[in-house]
């Protein structure tokens, strides 16, 4: 199911030199937004989205693998009847 597309006026407040927009705590938490945003660039629009990190945690988790010897290949890097171009 898809979300409703809603809107929402929002006014722009100043930052020193340039402009930014407050978004609410409500909908920082209902669209789970923590420390950043993408920013999507569209003809006539701006889409903001929360930041995907699809790989956050890999480098502890592979780190601990490697300590507790579960990183070993599960196929090896040369078969005994692989044949190399001269």
């Amino acid at each position: 199911m898809q979300d409703k597309q809603r809107m929402m006026e929002i006014p722009l407040i100043n930052i020193g030199n340039s402009k930014g927009i407050r978004i609410p705590k409500t909908i920082l938490k209902q669209y789970k937004i923590k420390e950043s945003l993408e920013m999507i660039l569209e003809k006539e629009r701006i889409i903001l989205k929360p930041m995907s990190t699809p790989r956050k945690g890999w480098e502890q988790a592979f780190k601990q693998m490697s300590i507790e010897g579960e990183d070993a290949l599960l196929i090896g890097d040369v078969f005994d009847d692989e044949i190399f171009e001269k």
